[in-house]
Order: structure tokens, then C-alpha cells, then sequence
């Protein structure tokens, strides 16, 4: 993966809440967004310093009808519903282009795609995925729990120390080319948890899934929700949200 870095460093974050969108079309949307970051920084390349134009950079707020998503190094038979089944309950099912196994999206579940340049902020992958799980990690703070992470699995996690209690309460995949992120963050703040009974999570079958709302036994206010995940994303990146 080699960076094209420019001189020009834009830490401006273009945020978008797309409220609920269709899977294939958000993720076709994060396809149009990442190639053109990518266009430009081939495009700067070959010129000189004064006439580069700085890439963009997006943060994506969505929640999607229920949809499973197999990432490029998951397997198949971790979906334990066939096609009938996931008719029955209103589901779709794709193989995308992420890393990770497969994992759930739904009403409740609060997705975030940052399409980010790195090539603006650092080019370090492992110290990204600790900040997307920082994020998740301070905004849990904010309503009196206490997370961390599971070592050797991305995510963020509750009570991950003890093998009985320990239960996943964000997934995490990311696809990254040319220093160019984007996929994200699935987390489960007022999930149907039911939904995660027809896969083996991530690949891990002796874990369990949590949400916020089944944490703290009440519904969370979604807007509130997003304006805490805003700032401490804001924060660790040392961005401006726009």
C-alpha cells in the first residue's frame, strides 16, 4: 500500500447523515466517494506542489433495513439462514469488499463510514482502527460503562476479560487503498439483538452481542447518540467536522 502523500493536508471532515438508506445503495454511494479521492490523489501526483487540489474527506451517519454483509475473509457458512428465511425476515445478504466475517446492520444500529485520506492525518491502519474503537470506547464513558478491546479482535467490547460475560457491542471492518478508508462501524444503540441469531458474529461463536439500550434497560436518543460521536471523532482525529 504506498502512500501518494501531497504536501497539503486537509483536516476538514465532510459529514453526511443519511438517515436510513439501502444497503447497496449507501455502499455504491462510499464506492463514488473513495474513487474520487483517489482520482485526485493520482491526479496530484503529476503536478507541481502550487496546483495540487487537497482531498476531501466524509464521514457517513446511516442506519440500514436488516442486512447481513460477509467481508472478503469471512465464511459463507457463518450465515446459518438460507434464502427463504431471509425473506421471511425482511433481510438482504451481500459479499462485500471489506475485511472481516460477516456481521449485521438494522433499525437501531447506528452505521458510520469515514472516507477518509490518510495521507491528511497519519498513515498508520492499526492506529486508525484504535481510533474508530477509541470513539465508540469515550462515547460509552459518556452513559457510565465501561468498554474496551478483545486482543486480537477489532471491535469494541464489554466485560472482554471475562470468556462468560464478555459481549461485542460494535463490529468493525475497514477496506483501505492508497491510504483511502472507507467502510466502518456497526454500533448496536437500540438494535433488535434477535437479528444476530442467524449468524456467527464476526466468526466468533462463543461471544456474545449487546446494545446500549440493553446495557443501560432504556431507549437511546439517537440524535444525542450522533452529536456524542461527532465530537470524540472530531477529537481524536484532530478534524473539523463540516
Amino acid at each position: 500500500m504506498g502512500s501518494q502523500a501531497s504536501d497539503i493536508q486537509n483536516k476538514n471532515i465532510i459529514f453526511e447523515d443519511l438517515g436510513v438508506m439501502d444497503y447497496k445503495a449507501c455502499w455504491d454511494y462510499q464506492e463514488k466517494l473513495f474513487n474520487e479521492i483517489i482520482t485526485q490523489k493520482i491526479i496530484n501526483r503529476d503536478l507541481p506542489k502550487e496546483k495540487q487540489i487537497p482531498t476531501k474527506n466524509y464521514l457517513l451517519f446511516v442506519e440500514h433495513p436488516h442486512v447481513y454483509t460477509l467481508g472478503k475473509s469471512g465464511d459463507h457458512k457463518n450465515l446459518l439462514v438460507n434464502e427463504s428465511q431471509l425473506k421471511e425476515k425482511e433481510a438482504t445478504y451481500y459479499k462485500i469488499n471489506r475485511g472481516g466475517d460477516i456481521t449485521y446492520h438494522g433499525p437501531g444500529q447506528l452505521v458510520a463510514y469515514p472516507i477518509l485520506d490518510l495521507d491528511n492525518f497519519f498513515t498508520d491502519i492499526h492506529k486508525y482502527l484504535r481510533l474508530l474503537e477509541e470513539t465508540i470506547i469515550l462515547t460509552l464513558k459518556d452513559y457510565g460503562i465501561t468498554a474496551g478491546r478483545s486482543k486480537g479482535e477489532t471491535g469494541v467490547w464489554l466485560e472482554e476479560e471475562d470468556k462468560i460475560k464478555a459481549r461485542k457491542i460494535c463490529a468493525m471492518g475497514v477496506r483501505c487503498s492508497r491510504w483511502v478508508t472507507m467502510h466502518g462501524w456497526g454500533f448496536n444503540v437500540n438494535s433488535n439483538l434477535d437479528y444476530f441469531k442467524n449468524i456467527i458474529p464476526c466468526g466468533i461463536n462463543d461471544k456474545a452481542v449487546t446494545s446500549l439500550n440493553k446495557e443501560l434497560g432504556r431507549q437511546v436518543s439517537m440524535p444525542e447518540i450522533k452529536e456524542k460521536l461527532k465530537q470524540n471523532f472530531s477529537e481524536l482525529f484532530g478534524a473539523k467536522l463540516i
